[in-house]
This record gives C-alpha cells, sequence and structure tokens, in this order.
C-alpha cells in the first residue's frame, strides 16, 4: 500500500467515522499509546475503542500539518471538547501491509489534556471498556 494510500484510507476512517475500516488499518497486534498512561495498549480491539470514541468526543477536529517519511507519520491535529481547545500529533507507524503497528498521541496544553482524560474515562466506561 503506497503512502499516499495510507493516509486517504487514514482520513477516509477519522472524518467518515468508518469503523470498519479503521479496524482493517489496526494490525492485531497494534500498540497504542495513550496520552494520559505511560503503559501502551496492546491489540485491535482496545485501540479499536479508544480511537472510535475520541473520534466522537473532538469537535472541529482538523489535521494541519503532515509529515511522512516511508512507513511512519506524523500528523499534526486541532480540536475543541466542548470550549476547550486542543492541538496535538498523532505518530502512526505502519508496515508494509498497510496496517497500523503503532501508534501514539500527544496532546497539549495541560488543560486540554485534562478535559480528554476525564471526557475519554466517562465514555469508554460508559461502553464498558474500562
Amino acid at each position: 500500500m503506497s503512502t499516499d494510500t495510507r493516509l486517504t484510507e487514514w482520513h477516509k476512517a477519522v472524518f467518515d467515522k468508518d469503523l470498519a475500516l479503521l479496524s482493517q488499518l489496526l494490525h492485531p497486534e497494534v500498540e497504542f499509546n495513550s496520552p494520559f498512561v505511560w503503559t501502551p495498549y496492546q491489540g485491535r480491539d482496545k485501540a479499536l475503542g479508544i480511537l472510535s470514541t475520541v473520534v466522537d468526543v473532538f469537535e472541529n477536529f482538523t489535521y494541519h500539518r503532515e509529515w511522512v517519511d516511508g512507513n511512519e507519520m506524523a500528523l499534526e491535529f486541532s480540536a475543541n471538547i466542548g470550549k476547550v481547545s486542543l492541538k496535538g500529533i498523532d505518530l502512526i507507524r505502519w508496515n508494509d501491509d498497510g496496517q497500523i503497528t503503532n501508534f501514539e498521541v500527544m496532546v497539549r496544553p495541560g488543560n486540554g489534556l485534562m478535559t480528554l482524560a476525564q471526557t475519554m474515562q466517562q465514555r469508554l466506561a460508559e461502553k464498558g471498556l474500562m
């Protein structure tokens, strides 16, 4: 899968909230590094649960800059949760088969990170994922 195809598929999964496509893009043993906890989450089901929740939590989600180097991507984004604005970076590593093997998220400023953490904890608990 070419870099352009991977980026196009990722954008489609995120902006169309296409969970079937998102699931296909995630390797079964994907490692997801959350901005809230040190220990990564392991596996497609956990990563899919987190990512599908965050696409519902974020308002006005936009990618601004995208850096691609082979199987590595850094995607700068901004979003709101209510009145709180945040910025972040998605670091995505793909394998040669077009699946995401590692996904890491960084978020700032502190109040945006805390709002995201509280909102995600509540939503994930409601879904039975925490």
